[in-house]
């Protein structure tokens, strides 16, 4: 009797090795997705070019780095094309792969999976299983409490950590510790610190998922941006049957087939095991339908994988569409002309971006009137006085001067001599010009006689020159003593 029942296992047996052979949990590839997240994450405040970080946002130093080149608050013309790129490249995301991005790059989603999956369950023990997420601890033994207490604390490093990782793209990491060293004396930024960690605590173990499912706007978006070719995870009702009833055939009334296949219970390949929502980290069945709480964490996928793959059959859960997964409508099409639309902007915003970047002024200068009009010399002469405001944006020190472009009849009477402004500073300088020409003759006004200003380094003529506009007021004509 034993061995013909070894018989009969051996070919399903083989069947399911045959058919989870080379299968690779989307678990295991998520946790290289964290990895790569985490390097780039960290690794990004660190690198420099030219002395420039690849990306920093400093408040401090009113700069912003962007691929290694330093733009000053001045030319933050560049901050709404990061905007949009930032949500336009959501958008899509979303279109094409649902919350892929709450499930494979969240810092939410990652730091739960160092504290959950790694510290409680791997490293203490306080947790059974990875595959169960619905049954809490039992924190009625001393010793779940003491691991409990263990737990926190090693995630409060971890935490201070993340915080000092998220506060180096506005401080860098140079200026951070030095910093640090007189802490009283940066209090602002000792309080941002403490204050990021703090929330990182409480979220990761208190909030939990619930921060995904009740505080995190994205998941209120999501449903806006989905449609019936967006990938996510799926469940098969006709293949698995129908387990809540009503849901599925209130849904699509309109597939009437597919109702009555569904009312055919012994068809139904679902083997009501619950790995689908025990593994879960939200704490939903999938097996109802698309929820607001889906993550896109793809672990109900790999639950059913190797519960049907044992049986030697396709996983009644895919990463797939409601197209082709609930539906059985065809395959998936992800080049619709909604997510060519999306991906058709992205690529115009990131052309402009970079477009602007590469013109960034070496020089920034603004031009500014006293509140004195002008002044009139006995000899007929009128003066104008500005207030002109140097910013040297380059890595090096220059020396610097301007011209009058267009116009012989007026010209520089101070400064006569070109200036230095170090390497990031700035400079004020106190500059009059004056002619001895009628530039106007009006009896009843003044006049405003327009004037191009040309500033330049006299090092780098070639390459750091920028013109501005200003006017030269000229008096009424009665006013002029000749």
């Amino acid at each position: 009797m034993e061995a013909v029942a070894d018989n009969t296992q051996t070919p399903k047996k083989n069947q399911a090795k045959e058919y989870l052979k080379g299968w690779v949990p989307y678990r295991i590839k998520r946790y290289w997705a964290y990895v790569a997240a985490t390097i780039v994450a960290v690794g990004m405040p660190w690198i420099t070019i030219n002395g420039n970080h690849l990306f920093l946002l400093s408040f401090d130093q009113k700069k912003l780095h962007l691929a290694g080149v330093a733009f000053d608050m001045q030319e933050l013309y560049l901050m709404p094309f990061l905007l949009m790129l930032l949500f336009l490249g959501i958008f899509a995301v979303t279109a094409v792969g649902g919350r892929a991005w709450c499930g494979w790059a969240c810092p939410q989603t990652i730091f739960r999976v160092i504290y959950r999956d790694g510290i409680e369950t791997k490293l203490l023990g306080l947790r059974k299983r990875i595959k169960n997420k619905q049954q809490e601890p039992d924190m009625s033994k001393a010793e779940n409490k003491i691991k409990k207490v263990i737990a926190i604390l090693l995630w409060s490093l971890l935490a201070l950590l993340a915080a000092a990782d998220f506060m180096w793209f506005f401080v860098p990491p140079e200026d951070f510790f030095q910093y640090l060293q007189n802490p009283m004396e940066h209090t602002v930024l000792l309080g941002f610190l403490l204050g990021v960690a703090g929330f990182l605590i409480v979220d990761v173990v208190l909030i939990k998922e619930d921060f995904c499912i009740y505080i995190c706007p994205y998941s209120r978006v999501q449903s806006v941006l989905y449609d019936d070719d967006t990938i996510m995870a799926v469940y098969d009702p006709i293949r698995g049957g129908e387990i809540y009833k009503g849901h599925g055939q209130e849904r699509h009334k309109e597939f009437t087939k597919q109702k009555e296949l569904l009312s055919v219970t012994p068809t139904a390949e679902c083997t009501t095991c619950e790995s689908c929502v025990t593994v879960c980290p939200t704490h939903i069945d999938i097996r109802k339908g698309l929820q607001l709480e889906c993550i896109n964490c793809l672990e109900c996928v790999d639950a059913c994988t190797t519960v049907m793959g044992a049986l030697g059959r396709p996983s009644l859960v895919q990463w797939s569409s409601e197209k082709e997964t609930l539906r059985h409508e065809g395959k998936t099409n992800y080049f619709r002309p909604k997510v060519i639309a999306y991906f058709t902007v992205l690529t115009l915003v990131l052309v402009a971006l970079f477009a602007m970047g590469s013109k960034k002024e070496h020089m920034l200068l603004n031009v500014n009137k006293t509140t004195r009009l002008y002044k009139i010399l006995d000899d007929g002469m009128v003066e104008n006085d500005y207030l002109f405001l140097f910013a040297n944006t380059d890595s090096k020190k220059h020396m610097y001067y301007f011209e009058i472009v267009g116009n012989d009849k007026i010209q520089i009477e101070r400064p006569t001599e070109p200036f230095e402004v170090g390497a990031g500073q700035k400079r004020k300088k106190v500059v009059v010009l004056r002619t001895s020409e009628m530039l106007a003759n009006d009896m009843r006004k003044d006049v405003p006689i327009p004037v191009t200003i040309r500033a330049y380094a006299t090092d780098d003529k070639e390459n750091i020159v920028v013109d501005r506009q200003t006017v030269f007021v000229y008096p009424r004509a009665d006013l002029i003593k000749k």
